[in-house]
C-alpha cells in the first residue's frame, strides 16, 4: 500500500480514538454533548481531519475501498463550507 494512504489512514484512526476518548471523563448523551461547545468544536475538528485524509486518499486511489468514502468527504465540505447550517443532531447522529 501507498505510505501517503497508509499515513492518512493512521489519521484516520487518530482522530476516530480522540472522539472516544473525549467521552471517557463526559457522559456519553446527547444532552452533554449539546451543551459543551468545546467538546462539540472538538468532535467536528476530528471530523475535519477524517474527512479530509479520506479525500486525500481518493485523490490518490479513486478506487479505494472504504463504505462511504464521498458521504465522509461530504461531512468535512459541509463542516468547512456550510458551518451555518450543521446541526448538533447530525454531529452527534454520526
Amino acid at each position: 500500500m501507498d505510505e501517503r494512504i497508509e499515513k492518512w489512514l493512521l489519521d484516520i484512526k487518530i482522530a476516530i480514538d480522540e472522539i472516544d476518548q473525549f467521552f471517557e471523563e463526559q457522559p456519553k448523551s446527547f444532552q452533554a454533548f449539546k451543551s459543551n461547545l468545546l467538546l462539540r468544536r472538538a468532535v467536528e475538528r476530528n471530523l475535519e481531519i477524517i474527512g479530509e485524509a479520506m479525500n486525500r486518499i481518493l485523490i490518490r486511489d479513486p478506487d479505494f475501498p472504504v463504505d462511504n468514502a464521498r458521504r465522509i468527504v461530504g461531512l468535512r465540505n459541509q463542516i468547512i463550507h456550510a458551518y451555518d447550517n450543521l446541526s448538533d443532531e447530525l454531529i452527534w447522529s454520526i
